[in-house]
């Protein structure tokens, strides 16, 4: 799948995720500062979960992003939460589209939303940075380098996210929540690689750090959108994953794309590094390191495998959400596709792990 082509864009609203204009106009007249009709609705290509909607009106442009219609996983699907932690990260200058207007009232559209900005820029979705030159593609890693730094050093407290989620036991919580919903899932299937790993990861969960910072979940180059001009991050999207937990569980996996071979979702293991422009993984993570305050990665091994696990495991719900009709994206088969691909890395890199 071309990526870039297959999530580019915007298509128009299939049946099944169309939504009442004259309601959300009604709506976003009350509830949306100067706002103005009439609204041209399309939605946007990417995004696998929570189905993403552009909104044009005469005078300016807005972004919807909404639970899906139809049987749901519990507790997925929160768009309240990406809503509130976008509020109070914005709050800070951290880079968000700032927060416009939250509807939970199913009435309205048939389910919860929000409404936030349209910000300006370019969606990277092939992690090579197609077209750059060796040292602007090197400026615009650093550029995610610091910004996944910058977020690791906010102070929940801080910004009123304290109850944001748990403040210890992050990665036991989420090998159990990735583990129960893979197993739960039986609609998607099964696979003997996946059931092999995630005995490994119970049977060798590390020590708890205690760290407890804001955490993004999906921390990728296709989760944010950068400035036309030069390397610079104007906004972090998709916190749909968000929550309160240990950063280097976060870190790792963005810190994935190494691990995974070119051409592989967001893979560049392979490449030329140097000849691109693309720093080698150990200095992009000395990089956040000096960021962080850090003079290593605790526990990297096993969470290298934890968090290809859990990629494994959101591909495998696409695959049961499309068993049951209610997958947002239209290459949500493609993704489904990427399950096994990832479980058998994972359990490479479990093979490999020297803990």
């Amino acid at each position: 799948m071309d990526r870039t082509e297959a999530n580019s864009g915007t298509r128009a609203v299939p049946e099944r995720l169309r939504i009442d204009v004259a309601a959300l106009d009604a709506w976003m007249r009350n509830h949306v500062s100067e706002f103005s009709g009439p609204i041209s609705l399309s939605q946007f290509k990417g995004g696998q979960s929570n189905p993403t909607y552009r909104i044009d009106t005469p005078g300016r442009s807005y972004v919807l992003r909404r639970k899906p219609p139809g049987k749901l996983l519990p507790g997925a699907h929160s768009v309240d939460r990406e809503a509130r932690v976008m509020a109070a990260l914005g709050e800070t200058g951290f880079p968000v589209p700032a927060i416009l207007g939250i509807c939970d009232d199913e009435n309205v559209i048939g389910t919860p939303f929000f409404v936030m900005e349209m910000v300006d820029g370019r969606i990277v979705w092939d992690p090579t940075f197609p077209g750059l030159s060796a040292p602007s593609r090197a400026a615009h890693f650093d550029a995610m380098n610091a910004t996944i730094a910058r977020l690791h050093m906010i102070d929940p407290l801080e910004v009123r996210l304290g109850d944001y989620g748990r403040p210890s036991g992050f990665v036991e919580r989420q090998v159990s929540r990735w583990g129960m919903q893979y197993e739960n899932d039986v609609e998607a299937g099964r696979s003997p690689a996946m059931g092999r790993v995630l005995a490994w990861l119970r049977a060798n969960m590390p020590p708890d750090r205690g760290e407890s910072r804001i955490v993004h979940g999906d921390f990728r180059c296709d989760n944010m959108i950068f400035d036309d001009t030069g390397p610079r991050v104007r906004a972090v999207l998709d916190w749909e994953l968000s929550t309160l937990g240990d950063p280097i569980a976060d870190f790792v996996y963005h810190m994935l794309m190494y691990r995974m071979p070119a051409g592989l979702f967001t893979g560049l293991r392979g490449l030329n590094f140097h000849e691109l422009g693309i720093p080698t993984e150990e200095d992009y993570v000395a990089s956040y390191c000096e960021r962080a305050g850090r003079d290593h990665l605790p526990d990297r091994d096993y969470l290298v495998v934890f968090v290809t696990f859990r990629l494994a495991a959101i591909c495998h719900g696409i695959r049961g959400r499309l068993a049951r009709g209610t997958a947002s994206s239209a290459h949500a088969e493609a993704t489904a596709a990427l399950t096994e691909p990832l479980a058998e890395m994972a359990l490479a890199e479990m093979e490999d792990a020297r803990l």
